[in-house]
């Protein structure tokens, strides 16, 4: 007897075999490898910091340019202090992102390294856990076992990925910390650069509402593309985000103009 064909109703319940044609399939090739490209972006950290870079940019110096501003101060002062909360920022953010990428992956390793004791010390053991992992995730024991067995014969890898299904992390998962950590500084200097440009035409009320706008319309973009991204709706994350940022940057708006320049 043959192996059975799979079962396509579970992923498909509406493709019919017989209608399949090669416009679908270069269809479902083209998604395929539009999702590959962007796992990688995400294995390699540049998205995360990307994103956590350009909403803090725009959320961290909006914030503080409206509490300056609000404690009635000149646009000069609000420029320095805008300017200083750019480069103290970025740099903050490239080296916390550097530290956390490269210590997660430092982690990784040594766990990699642990699992490789274990073997030594009794393969049965971790082959039996590699095993009762495999048909947690939804394998059959006999397709579990072959799995198992076919991850111990897989050469150099076979550390690396005993640990990814055991454990679900590996030294290579955690991305490249330079891309971080580059990734974000840029993407925040960029953020926190756009409520700052209004400083330097404009001061008082226009400049205040210059940056407001600025960083409402930056707040959009990003929340729309993230929206686009996921799939979970470009106008709800795009509101969202907006939301996020008007709700910061009203609170701080408020203390400043309730502290004066008195806390100058």
């Amino acid at each position: 007897m043959g192996v059975p064909g799979p079962d396509w109703a579970v992923l498909a319940p509406h493709w019919q075999p017989e209608q399949r044609s090669a416009e679908q399939d270069a269809a479902a090739e083209a998604e395929l490898a539009a999702l590959r490209g962007t796992a990688e972006r995400v294995a390699g950290g540049g998205i995360r910091a990307a994103v956590l870079g350009v909403n803090d940019g725009l959320v961290t110096n909006l914030c503080l340019i409206l509490g300056v501003a609000g404690a009635s101060v000149d646009a000069g002062t609000v420029r320095l202090s805008g300017l200083a909360s750019l480069v103290a920022g970025a740099l903050s953010m490239a080296a916390g992102e550097w530290v956390s990428v490269r210590s997660q992956a430092e982690v990784a390793q040594g766990m990699e390294r642990s699992l490789r004791h274990a073997w030594q010390l009794s393969p049965p053991v971790v082959l039996a856990h590699l095993t009762g992992s495999l048909r947690e995730r939804g394998l059959d024991r006999e397709t579990a076992v072959r799995a198992s067995r076919g991850v111990v014969t897989s050469g150099r890898e076979a550390t690396a990925t005993s640990t990814r299904i055991l454990f679900g992390v590996s030294a290579q998962d955690g991305g490249s910390p330079v891309v971080a950590a580059v990734s974000s500084l840029l993407l925040f200097s960029l953020g926190a650069l756009l409520p700052l440009l209004p400083w330097f035409f404009a001061d008082g009320g226009a400049a205040v509402t210059a940056s407001v706008l600025l960083t409402a319309v930056a707040s959009l973009a990003v929340g729309g593309a993230l929206g686009y991204g996921s799939g979970r709706g470009v106008l709800r994350l795009a509101g969202r985000q907006l939301l996020i940022v008007a709700v910061a940057s009203a609170i701080t708006y408020g203390l400043g103009a309730l502290a004066g320049s008195a806390v100058l």
